[in-house]
């Protein structure tokens, strides 16, 4: 059964929570002009919020982080992005030594070893990445809700983050039931791996399909305890010890 049969559902409000996703991107847009990019994981939100973008033609740009683990069907979504709405994806990779020196020294399972090992492969894979994406940036856009998990419960539209850019999170007040009624009403292509019981994707080692009842991101990172359960991204702190961290293996 697909995701759009499985969740699709109209809401009471939903009309009210798209436009006001809508005015806080065009927020986004007019405070920081040419200085925001969407971070997009190529999950049904951020999909939802790429849509969004180039239907009301909102100055912000499109990033994506190529992990070089990613699902084969995550990645063709680029040119799919790039074909449909006519916006060029940015796409940020990691560091091809830092890669192969930390595969060299844990190899290439090292993510189910430890937590250290898993989030040290995230930093070199994500947050690096991530950093290069933001640099010139005062701004970006994320695709985090509040019914995503416990730690996301507070979810606000927007908040500065540690290094004083502000993160918009424009679908923060929206549901799962929301998020496919909008893909199925206006056509958004999505990872079809959503169709396979997977709504939270990541990298293909550390992403499987969930159960019935299982938490929305049960999925990731399957084999650690709930509270460990971020790559990092929206972690202060972070992103800077990532790159410190591979600073100091040039």
């Amino acid at each position: 059964m697909s995701a759009i049969a499985l969740y699709d559902r109209l809401t009471p409000d939903f009309d009210r929570r798209v436009a006001n996703a809508v005015a806080v991107l065009k927020q986004a847009a007019a405070e920081h002009p040419g200085k925001v990019v969407q971070a997009t994981s190529l999950g049904a939100e951020d999909m939802v919020l790429t849509d969004l973008i180039a239907k009301h033609q909102i100055g912000i740009a499109i990033g994506t982080l190529e992990t070089g683990k990613l699902h084969a069907e995550t990645v063709a979504l680029i040119p799919r992005i790039e074909e449909r709405y006519g916006l060029k994806v940015e796409v940020y990779r990691p560091e091809a030594d830092a890669v192969i020196h930390f595969v060299k020294n844990h190899g290439e399972k090292a993510m189910y070893e430890s937590i250290d090992l898993r989030k040290g492969c995230c930093g070199i894979r994500k947050l690096e990445p991530l950093s290069r994406m933001l640099s010139a940036r005062t701004a970006w856009v994320t695709g985090l809700r509040r019914e995503q998990s416990n730690n996301r419960g507070d979810v606000p539209f927007s908040e500065p983050d540690d290094k004083g850019r502000i993160k918009f999170s424009p679908l923060a007040d929206w549901t799962w039931n929301d998020v496919w009624h909008y893909i199925a009403a206006n056509n958004v292509p999505y990872n079809p791996l959503h169709d396979e019981f997977m709504p939270s994707i990541g990298c293909a080692p550390c992403t499987r399909a969930i159960a019935v009842g299982e938490d929305f991101r049960a999925g990731r990172w399957w084999w650690e305890d709930e509270k460990a359960k971020e790559c990092g991204l929206h972690v202060h702190g972070a992103e800077e010890a990532a790159v410190s961290m591979i600073g100091d293996r040039k």
